[in-house]
Order: structure tokens, then sequence, then C-alpha cells
């Protein structure tokens, strides 16, 4: 089992930066895929991107570039690093864990088994 917890939301103005934790309890964290996904008003989950328990990444084309994941295995922690950021990145951000995830099945939030509560970011002058 595995509880997840978000944090570093916020309000956040156009072109600006923000950095969401994302940490869990519980053990053999290297072993689980992390994904970021995201809901925007009126809208599904949509993935933002993705840290396998190799600590390759994967990105939605709409954050390519602007938005980066790391994790740090001995603080149980992963991180979305967030730049340049749009107002349409407005959304409810959350964190999913899966262990031993297969690459395909990562790119959907099916493939997920925990998630975390979300945090909010709002992109905005």
């Amino acid at each position: 089992q595995v509880q997840l917890t978000e944090s570093g939301g916020g309000l956040v103005q156009p072109g600006g930066s923000l950095r969401l934790s994302c940490e869990a309890s519980g053990p053999n964290f290297n072993t689980y895929t992390i994904g970021w996904f995201r809901r925007g008003p009126g809208t599904e989950h949509d993935l933002v991107g993705f840290i396998r328990y190799n600590s390759n990444t994967a990105y939605a084309d709409s954050v390519k570039g602007r938005f980066a994941i790391s994790r740090d295995n001995a603080k149980n922690t992963v991180y979305l690093e967030m730049n340049k950021l749009k107002p349409e990145d407005t959304a409810v951000y959350y964190c999913a864990a899966k262990k031993w995830a297969i690459l395909s099945a990562s790119w959907s939030q099916s493939g997920y088994d925990y998630w975390g509560q979300g945090t909010q970011v709002t992109v905005s002058s």
C-alpha cells in the first residue's frame, strides 16, 4: 500500500515557475513509476508526464520542454518542475503510482493503482 501526498501548488503569474512535490509512504519506493496528471475545469485527468523506476521520463507534448520530472528515492519524493507557465496550465495536479509499471500502461490513468489528493495550480495575472 502506498499513500501519496502532493504539495507546492499555488498562484503564479504567466511565465513563472512552480515546483510540485509528491511524497510517498510505504516501502520499495524505487520500484514505482510515478505519474503526474492534471484536471482542469471541465476536463478529465490528462497526463502531464511520468518517471519510471529506472528514472526514465516521458512528457505530454503540451508540456515538453517546459516541465521536468525528477525523483529522490532517499526521500521517497518525486518532483514536477514547471517553467514558463501558461494560463492553460491551471488545474488540479495529481500524482499517481504503479509498482513495476510497463511503459505502455504508464500513459493512461488506468495504469496507476494509487493516487494523491491533488494540489491546485493557478496561472493568472
